[in-house]
């Protein structure tokens, strides 16, 4: 009988380095997954019934590792957009030095 080997859950983390590691980890265990089932295919020794079964536990642990992907994935692009705004909102605010973006002291109202 073929076993089934686990895989290791791993968390999200939040820098971005570990989260393309993670990632990469993750698809390095659905290869993993997807050689079993290449192997389960070609087993002799089990019935068709223990085939389907085992075929269902791999095929489950491959969208579970793919809903991780997904939520790293997504927890980048949150990141990225967070950054994104921050940046576009400083650069919004830019400090009145007196000369071409007036402060309420110095600013001068012309009326012609």
């Amino acid at each position: 009988m073929t076993t089934i080997g686990s895989t290791a859950s791993i968390g999200s983390g939040s820098s971005g380095g570990g989260a393309d590691s993670q990632v990469s980890a993750l698809y390095k265990q659905i290869t993993q997954l997807q050689s079993q089932l290449k192997k389960l295919g070609q087993d002799d020794t089990l019935t068709a019934e223990q085939k389907s079964e085992q075929q269902q536990l791999i095929e489950g642990q491959i969208q579970m590792i793919q809903a991780q992907i997904a939520q790293i994935q997504q927890q980048q692009a949150e990141k990225a957009q967070e950054q994104h705004n921050a940046q576009k909102e400083a650069s919004q605010h830019k400090v009145a030095d007196g000369v071409n973006r007036p402060t309420a002291i110095n600013a001068l109202d012309l009326y012609i």
